[in-house]
């Protein structure tokens, strides 16, 4: 079973793993397939649920919507995270011409009332400003963040893709402090390590969510000489870890980190989701850790 955490002090609880919707579509499940997979990830432990309002073209969060009213009892068994902030041109908006964002506070207001509505819910668990709006002011964002929060529509906020000054600068005007940045983090990408985002985390001890924990899919591209390095090493580590699969290694080597990041996983495969839950009761001794780390990057440490 999947433990529980906060992702900050002042957070509620979330699962140790979060079951991530970006690609929930892609095999036009009903709202009863869409149900099942939700009940299959609570029975597992995964309780958080992410999305955001660009997914699907603007349409996974209403779909999200029609299957948990199909169990009005489900939505208390979630904790519901979503995002907003990204605009770009699709069927339902021809007037765009260009993809923007907008982190205002009028903005964030209206996409929350929009998501409480398609989800069919009061509140939301955590929401996030899905990416830095270069042309809302701090003050702006905060805004509208705080009244969302004295409001109880949302019960925590945080940010998606930000630079750890970034994070900083939006944290000095927040009554409640940021719980989480959510950031592209995998064995493919180790950027956060270095450019100051997991330091941070630790520094204002608030757990990260890594979202693409196995790239996308670029980890098993065999022309990729990285995913060969790291599937070579996988088969050797896999006789100590219980025959462990590259990806339950890929989402341990996350976990291990000391900022805590919480994996999003974006599967739409139940089988997929169950081995990564199983992932999350591996403990990667030092050695191997680092080990993973020469392969994905194809030589030592520093």
């Amino acid at each position: 079973m999947i433990t529980r955490c906060q992702f900050a002090p002042n957070s509620p609880e979330f699962s140790r793993l979060v079951y991530g919707t970006w690609r929930i579509l892609d095999d036009q499940p009903s709202a009863q397939d869409i149900n099942r997979r939700l009940h299959r990830c609570v029975e597992l432990g995964i309780t958080t649920i992410d999305t955001a309002e660009i997914y699907g073209l603007y349409q996974v969060e209403a779909a999200l919507g029609r299957a948990l009213a199909l169990s009005p009892a489900l939505r208390d068994r979630l904790e519901i995270v979503t995002k907003a902030g990204i605009y770009i041109p699709n069927p339902a908006n021809p007037e765009r011409k260009v993809g923007f964002y907008d982190a205002s506070a009028a903005q964030l207001t209206r996409s929350v009332d929009t998501a409480l509505r398609l989800l069919g819910t009061d509140r939301l668990d955590l929401f996030l400003v899905h990416r830095p709006d270069w042309l809302t002011g701090l003050d702006d964002t905060a805004a509208g963040l705080n009244q969302l929060l004295r409001a109880g529509k949302i019960r925590s906020a945080g940010v998606s893709n930000y630079s750890a000054s970034q994070f900083a600068a939006l944290n000095s005007r927040m009554e409640q402090p940021l719980v989480t940045n959510q950031i592209e983090f995998h064995l493919l990408r180790m950027a956060p390590i270095d450019d100051g985002v997991l330091d941070q985390c630790q520094q204002v001890r608030v757990k990260p969510m890594a979202w693409s924990p196995l790239a996308g899919g670029k980890l098993f591209d065999a022309a990729n000489p990285a995913a060969s390095r790291l599937a070579a090493l996988a088969a050797t580590l896999a006789k100590k870890y219980a025959g462990a699969t590259l990806e339950q290694l890929a989402y341990a080597w996350i976990l291990a980190h000391p900022s805590q990041p919480v994996p999003v996983i974006g599967t739409n495969k139940v089988a997929r989701i169950e081995s990564a839950a199983a992932a999350a009761g591996i403990t990667l001794e030092r050695e191997d850790w680092y080990a993973l780390w020469v392969a994905a990057q194809g030589h030592g440490v520093p």
